[in-house]
Parts: C-alpha cells; structure tokens; sequence
C-alpha cells in the first residue's frame, strides 16, 4: 500500500484530552439574533456554534482573549464574546454587530446582501482557525491541524485507489471540517452515506496515473472516514448541479447515527453521534428564501430560533425537516 498524506504533528496546539463534550454548565436557552438587514445565514450559524457544548465550554472559559496579542480582527476573540453575550444575556434578543462589522474579514460577504449558511459557517471555523495559529507561520501542516477549532470539527478521508491492471494499492489522506453530501434521488441519510463510502470506476477522463504501471489506467476509488471528528458536521447539497435549482425532498436524518458503517475499519465499537443542531433553508430557490435553525440547549431540550424568537419544541419537528445542516457530536 502506498500511501501519502499522513504525517505526525510536530508540536500540538492544543491538546485533544483538554477538549470537554458535555456543557460545563447547564442554563436556559440562551437570546435570539436580531436580523440586521438578510443576516439570517450568519445568525443560524452563530446560534449553532453557540451550541456545540466542546467549542462553547472553550470560549466561555476565556481560555484564548486572555493570551491573545492580535491587534484589530480576532474571530476567536469575537466569538468568545459573543457566546457570553447570547448566554449569559438577560435580553430577548440581541444584535451580532461585531460580526457584521467584520465580514469582510471573514470571507466574501457584505452588509445586508443575503449569503449562504453553509459558506459562511466554513469562512467562521476557517477565520477561527487562523485566529489560533495567529504568530505560529513556521508550524508544519500536521501542527496546523491540532488548534482547538481542528481537534472538534476535523476529521480525516482515507481515499484508496486500486488499479485495475495490477492491482496496486494507493491511498491517499485529506482533512475535512465538514461533508458535503449528493442528495438527489436519495431518501435518508444513512443512504446518502452509503452512496458516499460505495466504490467509484475511474476510466475515461477520469484515469488514474498509476506509479507501478507509470501510465493512466482505469481504477476503483473508495472514499472512506479515517478518523472520525469529535463534532461532524453535514451538509445535503441542496444545490441541483446540472439545473442550479434547488433539490426540495426530504431526506430522513436520525437522531443518533453509527458513523462505524462509513469508516475504513469497519470492525469494532459503534461510534455513535447525538444530533445537536439542524439548519434549514425554506425557499424555492437557492439564492431566495430565509434561514433558520434547531438547537440544542444545555438544558438537554431543543429550541427553533428563528432570528429573534426562541421557541421550545419536540425532537420529532426537529426530526422532519428539510434540513440543510446537521451537527452531530460524540
């Protein structure tokens, strides 16, 4: 087996065995986000974040503010205090200025014209990464991925190819923050995951170079998980890739999920996961329409925030959504 991708961290950020899944503190639900002018994508993905009980019990200890040297934009430094605010406030509701002062930072987003969740929540974690690294330029690739934010949502692919002349075996390795998942025609997503792991022909255009033949061949390519992450985040591809229209069906999601099926050791312990928190987008289109989410809370009970408005509700409304993201933890 040849294999590439995969070396050992040099030095580590910060340590996996730091890192708490259960909330630290249990409370009420927390304020809802006022929309500022189309912020409802990034006010989903705020709220979501503010759920994750690892990433929440980090910031809320201050662990990173009180050693932060940066001076002007810190995505960690404004997210810890905006997960203060939302928890900790006795408002209603609240407004994420801060955030919205600094999109530009952030990724390729501008006051008042809508934008998409699942865009922004990659642009939040990848500006919260930086924001760790901030003064480490000289770590290895391997030492970049063990900040905070990697050690929650980073999981590892293990992509093995086999030609099909002489059979030689190549694997290759790839982090991942998040899944991006084919749903069209699909009607769970434990279907979806099982189309995901199901091994693909590569011939035609899409042939592989092999290095013991030294020239292109057709070949079987399986894309497995290799390492799960602590928090695994999904995203069903609403998009249609030929029509750009938005794909409308529902697609079934559990409450608790065995990511064991979809690993590349399929043997052992399940390796089970908790729903946490959904984001649904509701519109005809992709680029109209209105986001809003399901959370979470400390208090073990689910909440729909919906900018302002926090609501309580029951698991099976969470359940039968048509659900654009979905959190799972350990």
């Amino acid at each position: 087996v040849i294999g590439k991708g995969m070396n050992p961290p040099q030095k580590i950020r910060f340590p996996r065995e730091k890192i708490c899944m259960d909330w630290r503190q249990k409370r009420r639900p927390g304020a809802g986000l006022y929309n500022l002018g189309n912020t409802c994508y990034l006010n989903v993905i705020l709220q979501c974040l503010t759920y994750t009980p690892p990433l929440a019990n980090y910031l809320l200890s201050r662990q990173h503010s009180r050693f932060c040297h940066q001076e002007g934009f810190c995505m960690m430094c404004i997210m810890e205090a905006h997960v203060r605010k939302v928890l900790y406030s006795s408002a209603s509701a609240i407004r994420p200025r801060a955030v919205i002062r600094d999109l530009r930072f952030i990724g390729e987003f501008k006051p008042g014209i809508p934008g998409d969740a699942y865009e922004f929540l990659r642009c939040t974690l990848s500006a919260m990464h930086r924001a760790c690294l901030n003064g480490s330029s000289d770590l290895d690739i391997s030492s970049r991925g063990t900040t905070i934010i990697h050690q929650i949502f980073q999981g590892i692919l293990r992509s093995r190819v086999i030609c099909l002349r002489c059979k030689t075996v190549s694997d290759f390795y790839m982090a991942f923050l998040d899944v991006l998942l084919k749903i069209k025609g699909a009607s769970s997503l434990t279907t979806v995951l099982e189309d995901f792991v199901t091994p693909k022909q590569l011939d035609g255009k899409k042939c592989f170079k092999c290095s013991e033949c030294k020239k292109k061949v057709a070949a079987s390519k399986r894309v497995t998980i290799h390492h799960e992450p602590r928090v695994l985040t999904v995203c069903l591809g609403r998009a249609d890739e030929q029509t750009r229209r938005k794909i409308s069906q529902v697609v079934e999601y559990p409450e608790f999920l065995d990511l064991r099926p979809y690993m590349s050791d399929t043997a052992g312990e399940p390796l089970l996961y908790s729903l946490y928190a959904v984001v649904v987008h509701s519109g005809h289109t992709c680029l109209e329409g209105h986001f809003f989410c399901y959370t979470k809370a400390s208090n073990g009970m689910w909440y729909k925030m919906n900018d302002v408005t926090v609501d309580s509700c029951g698991i099976h409304t969470v359940l039968g959504q048509q659900a654009y993201l979905l959190f799972y933890a350990r």
